[in-house]
């Protein structure tokens, strides 16, 4: 793993060496002999972990500079390099994750499928691509992989069998987009707390169904702080600020539907008892980050490093970052936001820090669960 960047500040550049270095020691041959079997993941949700779903399903344009730093082309992540997910995957030694719909380069899915979309969400439920179109996505992912693994095909050995599937970790990242979408509409917070119940009944459908498939571990990660988006703070006009420049509204709709997301697990797990089902507080750690920006040596907490409009937000709605019109901030600048609704990869790099540091999910776990024996 390459150093993530170089910082004149002496702080900030302890700090994100610390984070590359102890990303980089969980790559060691110590970490990656944890998992004693192949690990194979299976991811749904958003743009939090889209690797290129949208631009290989649709051919909509994610250019430069998107992906400038790790990947030095933009690969169809929304940031500037590597996202939570791809982090996750280094930890265990295995590739990243590719996208379900990529058919182009002679793809493989020997370690599990990326079925996130960007702009996906969980209503309403059959417009492409919710969560419930990226389950049937996987069902016929899974039936089209299992006849291609018994199959007397010389490269039968590519595809996942049947003990890969029910070994594998499913990770569910999506709700976000629900709440947002309604409060863009106009609803007010109580609309918009009134849908909470049916996001969770979708996303605990989700998880009994891939159960039914088999599946029998699940890692959940809850929704970030959606009021400290610059895209949000950029186009509410009535702004009814937190202690740190955030929509309290909005950050109270998140931290609800978490709530009733980490109630949901408990739940299913006395339901489903030979099920293991991880809850990530992704919201506590993204909501650090921003309260003690300082602390983690970034500048501009709810400021976008790609752009338009400059301070305090550096976001319009009308010149996206990457469009014609946008600016950029210098490789190396100190920013939690890339794009006002995406992280960077500096943000993204603590934040998987401190999801594998354990201290964030419950029951504590180990990421590498799941493919140890």
């Amino acid at each position: 793993m390459a150093t993530l960047f170089l910082y004149s500040n002496t702080f900030s550049f302890f700090f994100i060496t610390l984070v590359s270095l102890a990303l980089l020691i969980l790559r060691q041959p110590t970490a990656a002999a944890s998992c004693t079997t192949p690990p194979v993941i299976f991811n749904f949700g958003d743009s939090n972990s889209d690797t290129g779903g949208l631009v290989a399903g649709l051919g909509y344009p994610v250019g430069f500079p998107n992906g400038r730093l790790f990947f030095r082309r933009s690969t169809g992540r929304l940031s500037d390099g590597r996202l939570l997910i791809d982090f996750l995957c280094q930890s265990l030694n295995t590739s990243l994750l590719r996208p379900y719909l990529d058919s182009l380069g002679g793809t493989r899915f020997q370690n599990g499928a990326n079925f996130a979309i960007v702009g996906s969400s969980t209503l309403p439920k059959n417009v492409p691509f919710s969560l419930n179109i990226q389950l049937m996505q996987f069902s016929h992912f899974k039936s089209r992989s299992l006849e291609l693994a018994s199959s007397p095909n010389s490269l039968k050995g590519m595809f996942i069998s049947n003990d890969g599937f029910k070994n594998a970790l499913y990770m569910i990242d999506i709700g976000q987009n629900d709440i947002a979408h309604s409060f863009a509409k106009g609803n007010s917070y109580s609309q918009t707390v009134k849908l909470i119940p049916q996001i969770i009944s979708e996303i605990k459908s989700s998880i009994k169904r891939l159960y039914d498939e088999g599946g029998r571990r699940f890692w959940i990660h809850n929704t970030g702080p959606l009021g400290c988006l610059p895209q949000k703070l950029s186009m509410v006009k009535s702004k009814d600020l937190d202690q740190h420049g955030c929509l309290a509204s909005y950050n109270s709709a998140a931290n609800l539907f978490n709530q009733g997301l980490d109630h949901m697990c408990e739940e299913l797990r006395t339901e489903l008892r030979d099920a293991t089902i991880i809850y990530i507080d992704i919201y506590t750690i993204k909501y650090s980050l921003i309260a003690n920006s300082n602390q983690y040596g970034f500048e501009r907490p709810l400021m976008a490093c790609c752009g338009y409009g400059g301070t305090p937000y550096n976001y319009n709605v009308n010149i996206t970052c990457g469009h014609k019109g946008s600016n950029v901030c210098e490789e190396g600048s100190r920013y939690i936001s890339w794009d006002g609704i995406h992280y960077t990869e500096t943000a993204n790099a603590i934040v998987a820090m401190k999801v594998l540091s354990m201290h964030y999910s419950k029951p504590p776990t180990p990421f590498h669960f799941f493919c140890r024996r």
